[in-house]
This record gives C-alpha cells, structure tokens and sequence, in this order.
C-alpha cells in the first residue's frame, strides 16, 4: 500500500470517528435537554450510534492491519 492509499485510511477512519461522536452528541444532547419530550426518538438515535461506532471500529481494525504489515 502507497502513502496516498495509507492516508486515504486514516482519514476514512478519522471521519468515522467524528460521525460517531455526533451520533453520541445528539443523544447527550436529547438526554440533557429533552429526554421527557423526545424519549421516543433514543432508541433510533441508539441504532445510529453503534452502526457508526461499529463502521469506525471496522475502518480502525483495517488500518492496524494495513500499519502491521
């Protein structure tokens, strides 16, 4: 793998992070400030979350690998 490709994969996991962390931010913020409100729409932002955590882990996962070689 060239240095374009191996930076191609860090910011691929990078920006899997960050939409990881949104998801996470947007149920912070729902709990902090409109849990009795909005409670309805956690088990859907919950959903979101792990498929983006598990997208970042899968992408982190591939990099390690690709750095191990």
């Amino acid at each position: 793998m060239n240095e374009e490709e191996l930076k191609a994969l860090k910011k691929d996991v990078s920006t899997k992070k960050r939409i990881a962390t949104d998801w996470a931010s947007q149920i912070h913020d729902l709990v902090e400030d409109r849990l009795f409100s909005d409670y309805g729409n956690l088990v859907e932002l919950a959903r979101q979350t792990a498929i983006a955590c598990e997208q970042w882990a899968e992408a982190k996962n591939t990099l390690e690998a690709v750095e191990a070689t």
